[in-house]
């Protein structure tokens, strides 16, 4: 459904939310071990994150990733919007480039209620929705050990 990239982006920012909710600053290397994913593919994604302004960040030794007020509150949306572009909220579902109303695919009819309906789940469902959810255990980032 997602990229993989997006998909790494969406959980280290839930985890870095969820382990700065005190003021602190997570690192690189606590993230990817977090999330458990490749620590060199999770810092690239966060770079690129934080020049997007969908996560903030600290240099020095008590530095490392954060998120503002602003980012707790962004729709899940906004996030694979930048990482994956709009293509899933505007594709058809046989990837065809004419799919419309006046000219469907033949999935044309059930699949836009299918993604309307997912559209509006990334872009209700906030950063700060899914950290509850974790923090009170009705969901997880990775399975304990």
């Amino acid at each position: 459904m997602f990229s993989k990239t997006c998909e790494y982006a969406i959980r280290a920012i839930i985890y870095i939310a969820q382990q700065t909710q005190d003021g602190s600053k997570i690192s690189v290397k606590a993230i990817a071990k977090g999330i458990d994913s490749p620590q060199y593919f999770i810092a690239k994604i966060l770079q690129d994150l934080g020049k997007k302004g969908l996560v903030q960040s600290l240099k020095g030794p008590t530095g490392g990733f954060y998120l503002s007020a602003a980012n707790l509150a962004m729709p899940i949306a906004d996030i694979v919007k930048e990482i994956d572009g709009i293509h899933l909220f505007t594709s058809c579902a046989l990837g065809l480039s004419e799919c419309s109303e006046e000219h469907p695919c033949p999935l044309h009819d059930k699949f836009k209620d299918i993604k309307r309906d997912y559209v509006q789940l990334l872009e209700q469902s906030k950063v700060s929705d899914l950290v509850e959810k974790v923090d009170t255990q009705i969901a997880f980032l990775r399975t304990k050990e």
